[in-house]
């Protein structure tokens, strides 16, 4: 059985390999959906695959954020091809980045989601 919280939270920390949220700590990638907050298993090399339940979700999805680890890499071409293709929209950042912004946008209400590359 994989990780999974019930629900939409903000990011308390990050670092050291992990996420803290809602008063627990996950240690690992994690993916922020509509419908909660998943352990996220990814290659070394992202591919479509590896956001198949973002899609499955993308008509809860205005915004979606990747953290790319600690630095800022820009994902794949089928990775941007893929999002590209149904029309939703990827920004992708270092971690941080992505993390403060999740932040911001959820307590704002927004329809955001995000896949964090563990740092």
């Amino acid at each position: 059985m994989t990780a999974f919280f019930p629900g939409r939270a903000t990011i308390d920390a990050y670092g050291n390999g992990g996420f803290r949220f809602a008063g627990m700590s996950h240690r690992g990638s994690i993916l922020l959906l509509p419908g909660g907050i998943h352990a996220w298993r990814h290659g070394e090399e992202l591919s479509p695959e590896d956001f198949a339940m973002v899609f499955a979700a993308r008509g809860e999805i205005d915004m979606f954020l990747l953290g790319t680890g600690a630095e800022m890499r820009r994902p794949p071409k089928p990775v941007r091809e893929a999002f590209a293709s149904r029309g939703l929209g990827l920004d992708f950042m270092n971690t941080g980045a992505a993390v403060a912004t999740y932040n911001i946008l959820l307590a704002e209400n927004r329809k955001v989601a995000a896949a964090l590359v563990a740092t």
